[in-house]
């Protein structure tokens, strides 16, 4: 009987040490390189949150995702809760649209919440993206992280990069990867006393991953 006690503990320290290897995630790119190279990219079979205030360049950053995704020929899904998808501005910033399914939830975050489970349970997709990013915080915070946990929860072991969108942050620890988005400035053409065209904003983006954060800035072009 006490032969046996050190065999039981060995495998008991096996199984330990084979949770702790858990491969990491595979990452692709955002289509933006200073993220990319700080972040590593997007994990796949996680969820990665994007906040910010309005004009923060959380839109931009979306939609840069979704044509990075697109041009790899994957199939997208994007649950707007509060219809407010642009897909002429989207086409000319490079998604492809043939490669992206649209769902209007007409300002029902609830049923976007649950669109969006659906859409990850049917599996197929690259980038599954829940935008609340026009749902007011109060409507936001109603989302239980219960039901952010069985979103994680559903799209591991998958390849999908699932994405949410929102002014804060509502997903806390169930997200993997957290991009925090603030805008630093204004660009702008032609010579200040003068009519200017918008060229773009610079973004200051906050990730942080684990327990690594960094800060890092972009520009994103008008959309």
């Amino acid at each position: 009987m006490a032969s046996a006690l050190p065999c039981q503990f060995e495998s008991i320290l096996d199984k330990s040490q084979a949770w702790r290897s858990i491969p990491k995630p595979e990452m692709v790119g955002t289509g933006i390189p200073e993220i990319d190279r700080a972040t590593g990219g997007l994990p796949r079979g996680c969820l990665t949150e994007i906040f910010g205030a309005a004009s923060s360049g959380r839109t931009s950053l979306l939609i840069s995702i979704l044509a990075e995704a697109t041009m790899r020929d994957e199939s997208c899904a994007l649950v707007d809760a509060e219809d407010t998808f642009n897909p002429i501005a989207a086409a000319a910033a490079g998604v492809k649209l043939h490669r992206l399914l649209w769902v209007r939830c007409n300002h029902n975050a609830e049923h976007a919440l649950k669109a969006a489970d659906l859409l990850i349970h049917g599996g197929g997709l690259g980038v599954a993206v829940l935008d609340l990013g026009e749902t007011t915080p109060q409507m936001a915070s109603r989302i239980s992280l219960t039901s952010w946990f069985r979103l994680r929860r559903a799209v591991e072991h998958t390849p999908t990069v699932l994405v949410t969108v929102a002014r804060r942050s509502n997903a806390k620890t169930c997200a993997s990867l957290q991009l925090e988005c603030d805008l630093a400035n204004v660009e702008w053409s032609g010579a200040r006393h003068c009519s200017r065209l918008l060229r773009g904003i610079n973004v200051r983006v906050s990730a942080a991953q684990k327990s690594k954060t960094c800060s890092l800035v972009f520009t994103a072009p008008a959309i």
